[in-house]
């Protein structure tokens, strides 16, 4: 099975992604993207993951670039979801954050390599491509700002600087995508729990 089908919470993964010729030659992107990097990969060694020939991937895409924009935005918008619906649900800010992080964490486990394509071949995309993405970022960057900034003000965080503070938890969450094994001590629930806790620390949440 492909690294990037194996941990999904058991679901399909790339069900969006029709027809059925189409998935396989994503999948296999994802697998070479993460395993040897956008630019050292060729359209050959990912129709031929897929068990394809190489005229075969121009049927469904048009260039390798096109393939990885389908992944990166696939991906923020998954990622892009979780923020905005923890940020938008019901509780106070800490169990807000709290849901955001597991989530988030979650999905970057669940999906890790995938997720370290989604995150890591940003420069790879063309301008275009890569604008757009960067408006996704920007706006999961602006769904943890307002969950933290809406902590401060109920007294919930002590934080000062809140840009910053939805900067660094971002980024602490996006880096389980690097390290995160399958085959590890902790599954993804329990790495989002245990980033869950070390988030609210960071915020003095309960201060």
């Amino acid at each position: 099975m492909s690294t990037a089908e194996e941990t999904d919470g058991g679901n399909t993964p790339w069900a969006e992604v029709t027809p059925e010729a189409a998935r396989r030659l994503l999948v296999a992107a994802v697998d070479a993207f993460a395993e040897r990097g956008y630019h050292a990969t060729t359209t050959r060694d990912i129709a031929g993951r897929a068990g394809m020939s190489p005229a075969a991937l121009y049927i469904h895409f048009k260039t390798k670039e096109e393939l990885l924009h389908r992944i990166s935005r696939i991906g923020h918008d998954r990622a892009l979801t979780l923020l905005e619906s923890a940020a938008d649900g019901e509780g106070t800010a800490t169990e807000r954050l709290a849901g955001a992080v597991r989530a988030f964490v979650r999905w970057h486990a669940e999906r890790h390599t995938t997720a370290r394509v989604v995150q890591y071949e940003l420069d790879a995309l063309a301008e275009e491509h890569r604008t757009e993405i960067v408006e996704l970022r920007r706006r999961s960057d602006a769904a943890v700002r307002r969950i933290i900034g809406e902590g401060v003000a109920a007294g919930e965080f002590d934080v000062a600087d809140v840009p910053g503070t939805a900067l660094a938890v971002l980024s602490l969450c996006i880096d389980v995508a690097r390290w995160f094994n399958a085959q590890g001590s902790r599954t993804p629930d329990e790495v989002g729990e245990l980033y869950a806790g070390l988030v609210l620390r960071m915020v003095a949440a309960g201060r």
